[in-house]
């Protein structure tokens, strides 16, 4: 088993142009975490030189190291291997852009978040940058694949490689772009050593839109309010400021545009609580009673199979949502009578791993009264049965059925020999991830 310094290496998270992140267990304990490792890209080596790369990677875990905030990525440790420095963060197993299912090419549609979370994901990122700028630190790379998210929804600005200090020359060749394109302010490319906090405030309204959009701001695009029935004119102002070209045209802080967002959210509320005082519609039509046959059966699904074999879209959401006829059963279960199964109304009281929601499962069957079907972890098919589309307007009168908390969901389903694959139950989508993942368990029956 491959080591870095003292780390037990347990797979690979992924890279950027500076670093290598891995999976890596603590020796003795276990306690799994991130380690970043400098390994540039040979390009970027030889335009930069690995004394200044190192140096900036040295800068980037003491900037870390030195912040303490809930919305900011903390430091464990930090050490060297084979001439190498790197660094331990908290393993976190999702981030924003894995949720909003951001591909490579970011102008391509993602997923729509419901408005509620969007904004509070917002809040929190305001809340880090306002602890950030406070110490005169710019981030200069908000975007969603470094917001890394907790299974409680909390928010974790990591990714600090191009932050700076307020006048702090960066040092780097011209022709070295500073900042993700689509979300870096324009004064990011002209004169990356002299943005303010107005730089991140306009990578975060970029951000927000996308959430609740599915897209980018591009030139002679339509208002918010014209893709999200949730939004209104108000909306747009704010995007409008919060993007503005100029620096001066923006928001001044991370405080004044969480005001400006907190107004809106207020005035959101208010127009829901009316929505939610008009009478029920009556359904149009009835529904079938014929009942859904789910494959029950555990598989191993490789990801280049996955969509097709689980009929998923190009956004990895079912192609065809199901209505579901969920009532209250006996000891806490609900019974969905258009697939025939019982499921956990709670399911488990706090993230697991995928091994440990089988031991969740295991421990239900322990109690379960003699001749009752054994409970078991529950196939994709079948847990996607249970998912709807983003909820707008008069969606959000409704009462969840199920702890609405646990929202990324294991499935029994493998992706390979160390990751499995879950539904995200509030964005209605299915995803793979790594066994250590901390998600939770709810066990079904037939």
């Amino acid at each position: 088993m491959r080591r870095i310094g003292k780390y037990e290496v347990r797979g690979f998270l992924g890279r950027g142009q500076m670093a290598r992140v891995y999976k890596v267990a603590e020796p003795v304990i276990g306690k799994i975490g991130a380690l970043k490792r400098l390994e540039p890209h040979p390009s970027l080596a030889a335009l930069m030189g690995e004394a200044r790369l190192q140096d900036l990677f040295v800068q980037e875990a003491r900037t870390m190291a030195g912040l303490r905030h809930p919305n900011l990525v903390s430091i464990l440790d930090f050490d060297t291997a084979g001439g190498a420095p790197f660094y331990v963060m908290e393993f976190h197993a999702v981030n924003l852009g894995d949720l909003i299912g951001e591909a490579y090419r970011p102008d391509r549609p993602s997923r729509i978040l419901r408005l509620d979370r969007a904004v509070q994901y917002a809040f929190q990122t305001l809340d880090g940058l306002a602890r950030l700028h406070f110490d005169n630190v710019i981030h200069r790379d908000i975007k969603p694949f470094n917001l890394l998210l907790t299974a409680g929804g909390r928010v974790r600005i990591g990714d600090f490689g191009l932050s700076t200090l307020r006048g702090e020359r960066f040092d780097a060749p011209g022709n070295l772009k500073v900042g993700s394109p689509f979300y870096a302010a324009p004064e990011q490319e002209t004169a990356p050593d002299a943005v303010g906090p107005e730089a991140d405030l306009f990578s975060v309204g970029v951000m927000l839109r996308r959430m609740l959009t599915g897209k980018l701001s591009s030139s002679g695009a339509d208002p918010p309010s014209q893709s999200n029935p949730d939004l209104n004119p108000a909306w747009d102002a704010f995007f409008e400021k919060a993007a503005a070209q100029g620096p001066v045209d923006r928001f001044s802080s991370a405080g004044q545009m969480k005001t400006a967002l907190e107004a809106l959210y207020e005035d959101w509320k208010i127009r829901q609580e009316r929505i939610c005082k008009l009478p029920e519609p009556k359904p149009a039509h009835a529904v079938s009673q014929n009942r859904l046959r789910c494959r029950r059966i555990a598989v191993k699904v490789r990801p280049s199979a996955a969509r097709t074999f689980f009929s998923l879209d190009p956004l990895w959401r079912p192609r065809r949502f199901r209505a579901n006829r969920l009532r209250s059963a006996a000891d806490g279960a609900i019974f969905d009578e258009a697939t025939g199964l019982l499921w956990e109304q709670a399911g488990s009281p706090y993230p697991v791993t995928w091994k440990g929601a089988k031991r969740h499962v295991a421990e239900l069957n322990r109690r379960k009264p003699p001749g009752k079907a054994p409970w078991r972890l529950p196939t994709v098919d079948e847990l996607t049965t249970l998912l709807s589309t983003t909820p707008h307007g008069a969606d959000f009168c409704l009462d969840p059925v199920f702890d609405s908390t646990q929202r990324w969901l294991w499935s029994c389903d493998r992706c390979s020999f160390i990751s499995a694959w879950y539904v995200d139950a509030e964005l209605g989508f299915v995803h793979r991830q790594d066994f250590d993942a901390p998600f939770y368990a709810r066990g079904v029956r037939g």
